[in-house]
Protein backbone atom coordinates (compact mmCIF):
# COMPACT_ATOMS: atom_id res chain seq x y z
CA UNK A 1 0.00 0.00 0.00
CA UNK A 2 1.42 3.72 -0.74
CA UNK A 3 1.52 5.98 1.98
CA UNK A 4 0.96 9.61 0.83
CA UNK A 5 3.44 11.97 2.67
CA UNK A 6 1.47 14.93 3.72
CA UNK A 7 2.91 18.42 1.31
CA UNK A 8 2.37 22.01 2.98
CA UNK A 9 -0.99 22.20 2.23
CA UNK A 10 -1.86 19.16 4.08
CA UNK A 11 -0.24 20.49 7.22
CA UNK A 12 -1.73 23.49 7.38
CA UNK A 13 -5.20 22.20 6.85
CA UNK A 14 -4.28 19.26 9.71
CA UNK A 15 -3.20 22.46 12.29
CA UNK A 16 -6.28 24.26 11.26
CA UNK A 17 -8.41 21.13 12.02
CA UNK A 18 -6.64 20.78 15.06
CA UNK A 19 -6.90 24.23 16.22
CA UNK A 20 -10.78 24.14 15.33
CA UNK A 21 -11.24 21.02 17.52
CA UNK A 22 -9.70 22.85 20.45
CA UNK A 23 -11.90 25.84 20.04
CA UNK A 24 -14.97 24.04 19.92
CA UNK A 25 -14.03 21.48 22.98
CA UNK A 26 -12.78 24.95 24.92
CA UNK A 27 -14.72 28.09 23.69
CA UNK A 28 -17.58 27.08 21.44
CA UNK A 29 -19.62 24.57 23.36
CA UNK A 30 -19.08 26.54 27.23
CA UNK A 31 -20.18 29.99 24.86
CA UNK A 32 -23.26 28.01 23.63
CA UNK A 33 -24.25 27.26 27.49
CA UNK A 34 -23.95 30.94 28.45
CA UNK A 35 -25.82 31.82 25.93
CA UNK A 36 -29.07 31.11 26.77
CA UNK A 37 -28.17 31.69 30.46
CA UNK A 38 -27.36 35.41 29.55
CA UNK A 39 -30.70 35.62 27.06
CA UNK A 40 -32.25 34.34 30.86
CA UNK A 41 -30.60 37.23 33.02
CA UNK A 42 -31.12 40.30 30.12
CA UNK A 43 -34.57 39.67 29.73
CA UNK A 44 -35.37 39.04 33.75
CA UNK A 45 -33.95 42.12 34.34
CA UNK A 46 -35.60 43.68 32.16
CA UNK A 47 -39.10 42.58 33.00
CA UNK A 48 -38.58 43.26 36.34
CA UNK A 49 -37.52 47.31 35.26
CA UNK A 50 -40.54 47.14 33.19
CA UNK A 51 -42.79 45.52 36.00
CA UNK A 52 -41.16 47.23 38.70
CA UNK A 53 -44.72 49.68 39.92
CA UNK A 54 -46.24 45.96 39.78
CA UNK A 55 -43.69 44.28 41.58
CA UNK A 56 -43.61 47.04 44.52
CA UNK A 57 -47.34 47.19 44.68
CA UNK A 58 -48.34 43.17 44.56
CA UNK A 59 -45.60 43.25 47.58
CA UNK A 60 -46.68 45.93 49.83
CA UNK A 61 -50.56 44.64 49.00
CA UNK A 62 -49.34 40.74 50.35
CA UNK A 63 -47.72 42.21 53.22
CA UNK A 64 -50.13 44.85 54.07
CA UNK A 65 -52.87 41.74 53.78
CA UNK A 66 -51.41 38.99 54.55
CA UNK A 67 -48.09 39.73 56.77
CA UNK A 68 -45.77 38.41 53.86
CA UNK A 69 -44.63 39.38 50.42
CA UNK A 70 -44.00 35.51 49.56
CA UNK A 71 -45.08 32.07 49.42
CA UNK A 72 -42.54 29.24 48.38
CA UNK A 73 -42.82 25.82 47.28
CA UNK A 74 -39.59 23.77 47.66
CA UNK A 75 -38.91 22.08 44.12
CA UNK A 76 -35.46 20.52 42.81
CA UNK A 77 -33.40 22.49 39.84
CA UNK A 78 -30.33 21.67 37.89
CA UNK A 79 -28.08 19.14 39.08
CA UNK A 80 -30.74 18.01 42.06
CA UNK A 81 -29.57 21.35 43.56
CA UNK A 82 -33.22 22.24 46.28
CA UNK A 83 -34.87 25.56 45.24
CA UNK A 84 -37.99 27.74 46.81
CA UNK A 85 -40.09 28.50 43.86
CA UNK A 86 -41.35 32.68 44.40
CA UNK A 87 -45.04 33.65 44.53
CA UNK A 88 -46.18 36.75 45.89
CA UNK A 89 -49.03 35.76 48.76
CA UNK A 90 -52.18 36.02 48.22
CA UNK A 91 -54.21 34.73 45.22
CA UNK A 92 -55.00 38.35 43.10
CA UNK A 93 -53.37 38.71 39.91
CA UNK A 94 -49.83 39.41 39.58
CA UNK A 95 -48.97 37.05 41.92
CA UNK A 96 -46.89 34.68 39.21
CA UNK A 97 -44.24 37.65 38.62
CA UNK A 98 -42.17 36.85 41.50
CA UNK A 99 -41.15 34.14 39.09
CA UNK A 100 -38.63 36.36 37.50
CA UNK A 101 -36.09 36.81 40.79
CA UNK A 102 -35.90 32.56 40.68
CA UNK A 103 -34.83 32.86 37.14
CA UNK A 104 -32.35 36.32 37.40
CA UNK A 105 -30.60 34.47 40.26
CA UNK A 106 -30.40 31.03 38.05
CA UNK A 107 -32.89 28.85 40.15
CA UNK A 108 -34.67 28.65 36.95
CA UNK A 109 -34.91 29.81 33.47
CA UNK A 110 -37.64 31.00 30.88
CA UNK A 111 -37.30 27.78 28.88
CA UNK A 112 -36.85 24.67 30.55
CA UNK A 113 -38.02 21.11 31.61
CA UNK A 114 -41.04 21.64 34.16
CA UNK A 115 -39.46 21.82 37.36
CA UNK A 116 -40.36 18.50 39.57
CA UNK A 117 -40.88 18.05 43.17
CA UNK A 118 -37.97 15.75 45.21
CA UNK A 119 -40.96 12.85 45.04
CA UNK A 120 -40.99 13.31 41.75
CA UNK A 121 -37.06 13.14 41.18
CA UNK A 122 -36.53 10.07 43.23
CA UNK A 123 -38.80 8.36 40.67
CA UNK A 124 -36.62 9.27 37.60
CA UNK A 125 -34.73 6.36 36.09
CA UNK A 126 -31.11 7.29 35.29
CA UNK A 127 -31.94 7.92 31.57
CA UNK A 128 -34.63 10.52 32.33
CA UNK A 129 -31.93 11.77 34.59
CA UNK A 130 -30.66 14.02 31.53
CA UNK A 131 -33.36 16.31 32.60
CA UNK A 132 -31.87 17.52 35.85
CA UNK A 133 -28.66 18.76 33.85
CA UNK A 134 -31.17 21.59 32.83
CA UNK A 135 -32.38 24.70 34.94
CA UNK A 136 -36.22 23.82 35.08
CA UNK A 137 -38.27 26.35 32.57
CA UNK A 138 -41.20 29.03 33.31
CA UNK A 139 -41.85 27.52 29.79
CA UNK A 140 -41.25 24.11 28.29
CA UNK A 141 -41.82 22.22 25.10
CA UNK A 142 -43.91 19.42 26.84
CA UNK A 143 -46.29 22.17 28.66
CA UNK A 144 -46.75 24.05 25.64
CA UNK A 145 -48.06 20.99 23.47
CA UNK A 146 -50.37 19.79 26.08
CA UNK A 147 -51.42 23.10 26.46
CA UNK A 148 -52.70 22.77 23.00
CA UNK A 149 -53.84 19.15 23.02
CA UNK A 150 -50.95 17.46 20.63
CA UNK A 151 -48.49 16.43 23.78
CA UNK A 152 -48.59 13.27 21.87
CA UNK A 153 -45.09 12.09 23.27
CA UNK A 154 -43.79 11.72 26.65
CA UNK A 155 -42.61 14.77 28.96
CA UNK A 156 -39.28 12.53 28.96
CA UNK A 157 -38.69 12.40 25.17
CA UNK A 158 -39.79 16.00 24.97
CA UNK A 159 -37.44 16.66 27.53
CA UNK A 160 -34.52 14.82 25.72
CA UNK A 161 -34.98 16.57 22.60
CA UNK A 162 -35.07 19.76 24.28
CA UNK A 163 -31.75 18.88 25.92
CA UNK A 164 -29.98 18.08 22.24
CA UNK A 165 -31.83 20.92 20.43
CA UNK A 166 -31.86 24.41 22.66
CA UNK A 167 -30.62 27.28 21.22
CA UNK A 168 -31.27 30.98 22.41
CA UNK A 169 -33.05 31.88 19.17
CA UNK A 170 -35.64 28.43 19.58
CA UNK A 171 -36.42 29.80 23.50
CA UNK A 172 -37.52 32.65 22.46
CA UNK A 173 -39.70 31.50 19.83
CA UNK A 174 -40.96 28.85 22.48
CA UNK A 175 -41.88 31.70 24.98
CA UNK A 176 -43.70 33.25 22.24
CA UNK A 177 -45.82 30.36 21.07
CA UNK A 178 -46.52 29.67 24.80
CA UNK A 179 -47.62 32.84 25.11
CA UNK A 180 -50.41 32.29 22.55
CA UNK A 181 -50.89 28.75 23.48
CA UNK A 182 -51.88 30.37 26.93
CA UNK A 183 -54.93 32.02 24.56
CA UNK A 184 -55.81 29.52 23.29
CA UNK A 185 -56.35 27.09 26.88
CA UNK A 186 -57.45 29.90 28.52
CA UNK A 187 -56.22 30.94 31.58
CA UNK A 188 -58.96 28.64 34.27
CA UNK A 189 -58.78 25.38 34.96
CA UNK A 190 -62.30 23.72 33.29
CA UNK A 191 -63.65 20.56 33.84
CA UNK A 192 -62.72 17.93 31.66
CA UNK A 193 -65.85 15.53 30.89
CA UNK A 194 -65.53 12.27 29.02
CA UNK A 195 -68.00 13.36 26.24
CA UNK A 196 -67.92 16.29 24.37
CA UNK A 197 -71.43 18.01 23.22
CA UNK A 198 -71.62 19.64 20.02
CA UNK A 199 -74.76 20.44 17.81
CA UNK A 200 -76.17 16.69 19.21
CA UNK A 201 -73.36 14.76 18.43
CA UNK A 202 -71.13 13.36 21.37
CA UNK A 203 -67.31 13.24 20.72
CA UNK A 204 -65.13 11.47 23.12
CA UNK A 205 -63.22 13.03 25.19
CA UNK A 206 -59.77 11.03 25.33
CA UNK A 207 -56.20 10.98 24.86
CA UNK A 208 -53.81 9.88 21.85
CA UNK A 209 -52.86 6.78 23.83
CA UNK A 210 -55.72 5.67 24.81
CA UNK A 211 -57.59 6.09 21.60
CA UNK A 212 -55.35 3.79 19.62
CA UNK A 213 -55.04 1.36 22.55
CA UNK A 214 -58.52 1.21 22.29
CA UNK A 215 -58.63 0.40 18.53
CA UNK A 216 -56.55 -2.57 18.45
CA UNK A 217 -58.20 -4.18 21.52
CA UNK A 218 -61.11 -3.83 19.81
CA UNK A 219 -59.98 -6.03 17.28
CA UNK A 220 -58.23 -8.35 20.00
CA UNK A 221 -61.58 -8.73 21.41
CA UNK A 222 -63.53 -9.08 18.05
CA UNK A 223 -65.87 -6.14 18.88
CA UNK A 224 -66.68 -4.26 15.40
CA UNK A 225 -65.94 -0.37 15.58
CA UNK A 226 -66.94 2.69 13.35
CA UNK A 227 -64.59 5.38 14.36
CA UNK A 228 -65.24 9.09 12.77
CA UNK A 229 -63.10 12.03 13.29
CA UNK A 230 -65.08 15.51 13.18
CA UNK A 231 -63.09 19.11 13.09
CA UNK A 232 -65.26 22.26 12.91
CA UNK A 233 -66.04 21.97 8.98
CA UNK A 234 -67.58 18.44 9.83
CA UNK A 235 -69.51 19.98 12.56
CA UNK A 236 -70.53 22.28 10.21
CA UNK A 237 -71.96 19.93 7.51
CA UNK A 238 -73.31 18.11 10.06
CA UNK A 239 -75.46 20.34 10.82
CA UNK A 240 -76.98 21.27 7.24
CA UNK A 241 -76.78 17.08 6.30
CA UNK A 242 -79.17 15.09 8.18
CA UNK A 243 -77.96 11.94 7.23
CA UNK A 244 -74.40 12.95 8.06
CA UNK A 245 -75.25 13.69 11.67
CA UNK A 246 -77.48 10.86 11.79
CA UNK A 247 -74.09 8.32 11.20
CA UNK A 248 -71.98 10.57 13.46
CA UNK A 249 -74.87 10.13 16.06
CA UNK A 250 -76.36 7.25 16.31
CA UNK A 251 -74.11 4.94 14.29
CA UNK A 252 -70.39 5.85 15.01
CA UNK A 253 -69.19 3.98 18.09
CA UNK A 254 -66.60 6.62 18.65
CA UNK A 255 -66.40 9.87 17.45
CA UNK A 256 -63.02 11.74 18.02
CA UNK A 257 -61.76 15.55 18.17
CA UNK A 258 -59.84 17.13 15.42
CA UNK A 259 -58.07 20.06 15.47
CA UNK A 260 -57.53 23.13 16.80
CA UNK A 261 -60.95 24.70 16.67
CA UNK A 262 -62.74 21.85 18.76
CA UNK A 263 -60.25 23.06 21.20
CA UNK A 264 -61.23 26.81 20.97
CA UNK A 265 -65.14 25.24 21.13
CA UNK A 266 -64.40 23.33 24.25
CA UNK A 267 -62.86 26.77 25.74
CA UNK A 268 -66.50 28.79 24.84
CA UNK A 269 -67.95 25.94 26.49
CA UNK A 270 -66.03 25.89 29.44
CA UNK A 271 -64.90 22.65 29.58
CA UNK A 272 -61.64 20.86 28.22
CA UNK A 273 -60.61 19.05 25.62
CA UNK A 274 -58.05 16.08 26.68
CA UNK A 275 -55.96 15.95 23.59
CA UNK A 276 -56.60 16.78 19.79
CA UNK A 277 -57.02 13.10 18.60
CA UNK A 278 -56.83 13.91 14.82
CA UNK A 279 -56.32 11.31 12.18
CA UNK A 280 -53.01 12.28 10.64
CA UNK A 281 -51.19 12.30 13.68
CA UNK A 282 -53.09 9.09 14.80
CA UNK A 283 -51.96 7.14 12.00
CA UNK A 284 -48.04 6.88 12.43
CA UNK A 285 -49.25 5.45 16.15
CA UNK A 286 -51.63 3.35 14.52
CA UNK A 287 -49.44 1.68 12.32
CA UNK A 288 -46.92 1.56 15.05
CA UNK A 289 -49.02 -0.15 17.66
CA UNK A 290 -50.68 -2.70 14.77
CA UNK A 291 -47.04 -3.78 14.01
CA UNK A 292 -46.31 -4.53 17.52
CA UNK A 293 -49.94 -6.89 17.55
CA UNK A 294 -49.64 -8.34 14.98
CA UNK A 295 -52.71 -6.22 13.31
CA UNK A 296 -53.54 -5.71 9.57
CA UNK A 297 -54.60 -2.65 7.90
CA UNK A 298 -56.40 -1.84 4.48
CA UNK A 299 -55.67 1.34 2.88
CA UNK A 300 -58.97 3.16 0.94
CA UNK A 301 -58.59 6.46 -1.07
CA UNK A 302 -57.16 9.24 -2.61
CA UNK A 303 -55.80 9.68 -6.06
CA UNK A 304 -54.47 6.18 -7.80
CA UNK A 305 -50.71 5.75 -6.14
CA UNK A 306 -51.54 7.29 -3.21
CA UNK A 307 -52.78 4.79 -1.01
CA UNK A 308 -49.64 2.41 -2.76
CA UNK A 309 -46.97 5.44 -1.39
CA UNK A 310 -48.12 5.54 1.96
CA UNK A 311 -48.07 1.90 2.39
CA UNK A 312 -44.59 1.24 1.15
CA UNK A 313 -43.30 4.42 3.33
CA UNK A 314 -45.02 2.89 6.56
CA UNK A 315 -43.44 -0.73 6.17
CA UNK A 316 -40.44 0.83 5.30
CA UNK A 317 -40.32 2.74 9.07
CA UNK A 318 -42.14 0.09 10.63
CA UNK A 319 -40.79 -3.30 8.82
CA UNK A 320 -43.52 -5.59 10.84
CA UNK A 321 -46.22 -3.46 9.79
CA UNK A 322 -49.30 -5.39 7.59
CA UNK A 323 -50.41 -3.77 4.70
CA UNK A 324 -53.30 -6.34 3.50
CA UNK A 325 -54.44 -4.63 0.53
CA UNK A 326 -54.76 -1.01 -0.99
CA UNK A 327 -57.25 0.73 -3.26
CA UNK A 328 -57.91 4.55 -4.54
CA UNK A 329 -60.93 6.14 -4.33
CA UNK A 330 -61.71 6.79 -7.58
CA UNK A 331 -63.94 4.14 -8.61
CA UNK A 332 -68.16 4.10 -9.34
CA UNK A 333 -70.62 3.33 -7.10
CA UNK A 334 -72.01 0.40 -8.44
CA UNK A 335 -68.18 -0.93 -8.04
CA UNK A 336 -68.67 -0.52 -3.91
CA UNK A 337 -69.47 -4.16 -3.68
CA UNK A 338 -66.66 -5.24 -5.51
CA UNK A 339 -64.42 -3.38 -3.26
CA UNK A 340 -66.08 -5.06 -0.22
CA UNK A 341 -65.73 -8.10 -1.51
CA UNK A 342 -61.84 -6.91 -2.27
CA UNK A 343 -61.24 -5.84 1.38
CA UNK A 344 -62.57 -8.60 2.75
CA UNK A 345 -60.47 -11.07 0.66
CA UNK A 346 -57.57 -9.37 2.39
CA UNK A 347 -58.85 -10.32 5.88
CA UNK A 348 -57.66 -6.92 7.26
CA UNK A 349 -58.27 -6.39 10.54
CA UNK A 350 -58.82 -2.29 10.06
CA UNK A 351 -59.99 -0.22 7.17
CA UNK A 352 -58.88 3.13 6.95
CA UNK A 353 -61.36 5.20 4.42
CA UNK A 354 -59.86 8.51 2.90
CA UNK A 355 -62.77 9.53 0.85
CA UNK A 356 -62.97 12.89 2.84
CA UNK A 357 -66.06 13.79 4.77
CA UNK A 358 -68.50 12.89 4.75
CA UNK A 359 -68.74 11.07 2.21
CA UNK A 360 -66.56 8.40 3.46
CA UNK A 361 -68.88 8.19 6.57
CA UNK A 362 -71.79 7.83 4.34
CA UNK A 363 -69.88 4.90 2.58
CA UNK A 364 -69.46 2.97 5.59
CA UNK A 365 -72.63 3.44 7.03
CA UNK A 366 -74.25 2.12 3.90
CA UNK A 367 -71.55 -0.71 3.79
CA UNK A 368 -70.09 -1.26 7.36
CA UNK A 369 -72.56 -4.64 8.20
CA UNK A 370 -71.10 -6.18 5.08
CA UNK A 371 -67.45 -5.39 5.57
CA UNK A 372 -65.29 -8.52 7.84
CA UNK A 373 -62.94 -5.33 9.34
CA UNK A 374 -63.21 -5.34 12.93
CA UNK A 375 -62.41 -1.85 13.24
CA UNK A 376 -63.74 0.95 10.07
CA UNK A 377 -61.97 4.21 10.35
CA UNK A 378 -63.07 7.44 7.76
CA UNK A 379 -59.67 9.56 7.48
CA UNK A 380 -60.12 12.25 5.11
CA UNK A 381 -56.78 13.77 3.54
CA UNK A 382 -54.13 12.09 5.70
CA UNK A 383 -52.82 9.49 2.69
CA UNK A 384 -51.77 12.91 0.94
CA UNK A 385 -50.02 13.28 3.64
CA UNK A 386 -48.31 10.13 4.15
CA UNK A 387 -47.50 9.58 0.64
CA UNK A 388 -45.59 12.96 0.45
CA UNK A 389 -47.72 14.08 -1.99
CA UNK A 390 -48.58 17.35 0.18
CA UNK A 391 -46.00 18.65 3.25
CA UNK A 392 -47.36 18.57 6.90
CA UNK A 393 -47.27 22.28 8.30
CA UNK A 394 -43.82 22.86 10.11
CA UNK A 395 -44.33 21.92 14.22
CA UNK A 396 -44.14 25.55 15.32
CA UNK A 397 -47.90 26.48 13.85
CA UNK A 398 -49.14 23.17 15.21
CA UNK A 399 -47.95 24.14 18.25
CA UNK A 400 -49.80 27.43 18.04
CA UNK A 401 -52.80 26.29 16.67
CA UNK A 402 -52.08 27.40 12.48
CA UNK A 403 -52.06 24.64 10.81
CA UNK A 404 -55.46 25.08 9.00
CA UNK A 405 -53.27 28.43 7.59
CA UNK A 406 -51.01 26.27 5.64
CA UNK A 407 -53.50 24.38 4.45
CA UNK A 408 -54.97 27.41 3.67
CA UNK A 409 -51.76 28.24 2.33
CA UNK A 410 -51.42 24.83 0.32
CA UNK A 411 -54.44 24.94 -1.58
CA UNK A 412 -56.67 28.23 -1.20
CA UNK A 413 -59.20 27.30 -4.08
CA UNK A 414 -60.74 24.64 -2.26
CA UNK A 415 -59.54 25.65 1.35
CA UNK A 416 -61.09 29.49 1.52
CA UNK A 417 -64.82 28.87 2.08
CA UNK A 418 -64.24 26.10 4.59
CA UNK A 419 -61.59 28.38 6.73
CA UNK A 420 -62.79 31.63 5.90
CA UNK A 421 -66.37 31.21 6.53
CA UNK A 422 -66.51 27.80 8.46
CA UNK A 423 -64.33 28.51 11.48
CA UNK A 424 -65.89 32.01 12.39
CA UNK A 425 -69.57 30.00 11.71
CA UNK A 426 -68.55 27.00 13.88
CA UNK A 427 -67.67 29.22 16.90
CA UNK A 428 -70.79 31.24 16.12
CA UNK A 429 -72.45 28.11 16.33
CA UNK A 430 -71.05 27.39 19.87
CA UNK A 431 -71.96 30.73 21.31
CA UNK A 432 -75.65 30.17 20.24
CA UNK A 433 -75.41 26.70 21.45
CA UNK A 434 -73.69 27.86 25.15
CA UNK A 435 -76.38 30.51 25.00
CA UNK A 436 -79.64 28.15 24.64
CA UNK A 437 -78.28 26.05 27.13
CA UNK A 438 -77.49 28.91 29.88
CA UNK A 439 -81.31 30.06 28.85
CA UNK A 440 -82.78 26.82 30.10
Amino acid sequence: MKTTIPGPLDRKTNTLLIWWRVWVETAAIPLLEVLPRGFDIILSLVLIVVFSPALVLRAMLAKSKLGKVFVTLQLIGRFRMPFSRLRFAGNTVGAELAVLFNILRGDMAFVGPRPMTEEEVLRLTPAQGIRLTLRPGLFSPYGLRRKVGIAYDSETTSDIDFYYSETVQGNAGLIARSLIGDLLAGGSLRPTPPLLHFFGIDITNTTMDEAVGWMVKRVKDNKPAFVAFVNPDCLNIACQNDQYRQVLSTLATRVLPDGIGINIGCRLLGVSLMANVNGTDLFPRLCEKSAAEGVSLFLLGSKPGVAEAVSLKMRERFPALSIAGVRDGYFKQEESGQIVEEINSSKADILLVAFGAPKQELWLAEHHHQLNACVCLGVGGLFDFYSGRLPRAPVWMREIGLEWTWRLLQEPGRMWRRYLIGNPLFLYRVWKQKRMANSL
